[in-house]
């Protein structure tokens, strides 16, 4: 808080508890206006807490980034000075910082971020840091985490790939001993310097009671991680004098009092030399509320569509004479020849092993430093890639076998797809998830899956399946050059091997001249069925429906789209109004899957009487023996035999 006209420059340390007074009294407004019925929803007020933010603030500079978490009101306003945005975040207004998208927890602005999933937010904070050394700009990237997140595995994952990327990575653990109510000491083993000790990573620790102490500690920090590039793990004890929210606080009256009194801020309120900047304090906060109070409340905005109705030019399929998976190296080579900004990393993808399928064959001996190798470590490489993205960069992950999406649902779903609405488009995220799905190599359970419905549904995620009859050399390109989105892209297996230059007699093959284009395998004759099938699937089809029309001259039209999520469902649409027969083949399991979506669309936008066959595997996972895994999955053999009998033969 800068000093009044005429009066004396205020040293650092008295900066730094006006600066702390100034938060608390913006978190008991908060609070306050919470119980007048003014705002609703969550706060976790960081009062007891603010020196550590305050202190650490003072040697930040332009450029410099903060990721913070739950109990980021404080770290927000040492960096910001937002205090009417803040407060109109908080209580719903169009005025705020997200304009009342994103709320207490979900804070933005100028370099500021926060986020409510603890740890989450570490190895985004990373890719920020990295970012920053990529860049050579001497900015660093700061990391509030409490010392419950420790809790958390991915933030060791994080501590891994700062440590061994040498990030300029500033991680601040404000040690309060305590969860929701839970001490840190029932559930928590060994010391937490020793934590990041073990990934030789320097540490500090400080506590908010001994200010002077603390920024000595925080400037050495600083000077650390902005000079040497290296990350650096301080430990900051305080003391949470609130409950965890709003009420839930177990612990005895007594402990509470004893911090109390201990507390800086709490000392020096009453003093004589701090009442007249108290008093402008409140009348500053005051002032703000009245403010926000006056403008107008936050609306609900749409601007995603999960389904549209688009008409798109179809033209005459060109044969991809390649395999699919020399083509994608193709796309995936332009596309980081037109984007310097692009960065291609997974696990063992550099030459000579070039990636589990050698997708990425030599790239990174054509682009050094842009094509490299991580660590075992799915969620700490994506969240790396969204903080990456949050800068500018464009970031391909690749992740080994689909079925390890599980382990980054995370930070999809809780920080890619969120980010850019709930920060009010402040910011983009083209972050680009690559992955195989797909059986019948004999992989096994855990190695075989089609796992692509989890991620369905899920706004601002779109999600893509390849085939390989498209021309993914083009969409990868494409992609690499104009994403500001996050995307997640489906590789089929076996699709790696083919060469896109099969047709079937009797049949056209066309595509929608579009971004995310559809394959449609047009009969010949008139169409009585239409079926639908995504990515690795497309190659048991077409054995289908030449079989049905070379033993039965049944004629199925093929409809096979790439993005599953937005649908743009016209082509379905326009075909199943003429066939009124519907056929559903995926290898993924059928239960509320993407062919059940289709179905409920067409219902949905049609009313007509619809025929449906869904063609899909056993409900067991996906057995490794030859045989057995043959017989799990559906085949366009087993698929013939259904529908003869259903559609054909017209029998039950």
């Amino acid at each position: 808080m800068p000093s009044s006209a005429g009066a004396p420059e205020l040293s650092l340390i008295e900066k730094c508890l006006t600066q702390g007074l100034l938060i608390r009294h913006v978190e008991n407004k908060l609070l306050a206006l919470y119980k007048e019925g003014l705002l609703h929803g969550t706060i976790h007020t960081c009062v007891g807490q603010e020196l550590s933010g305050v202190a650490v603030a003072t040697r930040l500079r332009q450029g410099d980034n903060v990721f913070s978490n739950h109990r980021g009101h404080g770290h927000y306003l040492a960096f910001t000075q937002d205090i009417v945005g803040l407060i109109a975040e908080v209580m719903g207004k169009s005025l705020g910082v997200c304009a009342g998208r994103g709320g207490s927890q979900h804070l933005c602005k100028n370099g500021f971020f926060s986020n409510g999933i603890l740890g989450g937010t570490a190895p985004c904070a990373a890719g920020l840091a990295l970012a920053h050394k990529l860049r050579k700009n001497h900015n660093i990237a700061v990391l509030f985490i409490g010392d419950g997140a420790l809790g958390e595995g991915v933030v060791y994952e994080t501590f891994n790939l700062a440590a061994i990327l040498n990030l300029p990575l500033y991680i601040v653990c404000e040690a309060n001993g305590i969860a929701q109510t839970t001490f840190l000491e029932t559930v928590m083993a060994g010391d937490l310097q020793a934590r990041a000790q073990a990934f030789g990573i320097k540490t500090l620790r400080s506590d908010t009671w001994n200010l002077e102490e603390l920024l000595t500690d925080v400037a050495e920090a600083e000077q650390y991680v902005r000079t040497q590039s290296r990350p650096l793990f301080h430990v900051i004890h305080t003391y949470r004098l609130n409950a965890h929210s709003k009420g839930d606080d177990t612990r005895s009256p007594e402990e509470i009092e004893k911090y109390r009194r201990q507390d800086l801020l709490v000392k020096i309120e009453n003093e004589a030399n701090y009442i007249a900047i108290v008093n402008a304090i409140r009348q500053r906060v005051d002032a703000a509320v009245t403010q926000v109070l006056a403008s107008e409340n936050a609306v609900s905005t749409m601007h995603f569509h999960p389904i549209v109705n688009s008409a798109e030019t179809e033209v005459i399929l060109k044969q991809q004479p390649d395999k699919m998976v020399e083509r994608i190296q193709q796309g995936l080579a332009l596309g980081l020849y037109k984007n310097n900004r692009a960065l291609l990393f997974g696990e063992d993808v550099e030459a000579p092993y070039g990636g589990a399928f050698k997708v990425t064959g030599q790239l990174s001996a054509k682009f050094p430093g842009r094509v490299f190798n991580m660590p075992i470590s799915e969620q700490a490489m994506t969240g790396m890639g969204n903080g990456l993205a949050m800068c500018g960069f464009t970031p391909i992950v690749e992740i080994m076998f689909g079925d390890f999406l599980t382990l980054v649902m995370d930070q999809l779903l809780n920080h890619a797809a969120k980010f850019s609405y709930m920060y009010n488009e402040q910011i983009k995220n083209p972050l680009i998830i690559r992955t195989p799905m797909g059986g019948r190599r004999g992989y096994g359970p855990t190695h075989s899956q089609c796992l692509e419905k989890h991620f369905l549904g899920i706004p601002f995620l779109t999600v893509v399946a390849v085939n390989y009859h498209m021309d993914v050399t083009r969409f990868y390109e494409d992609l690499i050059v104009y994403a500001d989105t996050p995307h997640l892209i489906i590789e089929d297996k076996i699709s790696y091997a083919l060469a896109g230059n099969k047709r079937i007699p009797a049949f056209d093959y066309v595509t929608t001249e579009e971004k995310y284009p559809t394959v449609i395998l047009k009969p010949v004759l008139v169409p009585q069925a239409t079926l639908i099938c995504y990515g690795g699937s497309l190659v048991q089809a077409e054995q289908l429906i030449e079989s049905l029309l070379l033993n039965y001259e049944f004629a199925v039209e093929c409809i096979c789209p790439s993005r599953l999520y937005p649908l743009n469902i016209h082509a379905i649409l326009s075909s199943v109004r003429q066939t009124k027969r519907l056929i559903i083949f995926e290898e993924g399991q059928l239960f509320a899957a993407f062919g059940a979506e289709v179905i409920a669309q067409i219902v949905e936008k049609t009313s007509m009487a619809l025929e449906v066959i869904r063609i899909g595997p056993q409900a067991s996972p996906v057995p490794a023996a030859y045989g057995a895994e043959l017989q799990h999955l559906p085949t366009a053999q087993m698929a013939e035999t259904i529908i003869v009998e259903r559609f054909i033969r017209g029998t039950i």
